[in-house]
């Protein structure tokens, strides 16, 4: 697996720093160019790291466009790798389908 891209955002509060990581990451399934994301978030307190939560799907499709265009909504909307699958679930199950069509380029 090759990290491709890397988003970053941060949510804080009174005490605490939240920040998050998405990576845009490229693999192969079944000999075919894949792409997935990897979710991360690291809670900050007084300095420390106090929690790590993580979460990702290696294969989401073979069209870097369609994942890049997930991994922008998850950084745009801040979204936890908590409910990382929640938010990306369906479109995820759509995207099955796209390794029934190899792109040109493959």
């Amino acid at each position: 697996m090759k990290v491709e891209k890397i988003l970053e955002t941060r949510l804080s509060d009174a005490d605490r720093i939240f920040n998050y990581t998405y990576r845009l990451i490229k693999g192969q399934y079944e000999g075919i160019v894949s792409y997935g994301i990897e979710a991360e978030m690291n809670e900050v307190k007084d300095g420390q790291v106090v929690d790590i939560e993580r979460d990702g799907i290696n294969v989401i499709s073979n069209n870097k466009a369609k994942v890049e265009k997930l991994l922008n909504i998850l950084a745009d909307n801040k979204v936890s790798p908590i409910h990382f699958i929640d938010v990306l679930g369906e479109y995820i199950d759509e995207y099955a389908g796209d390794f029934d069509i190899v792109p040109a380029e493959l």
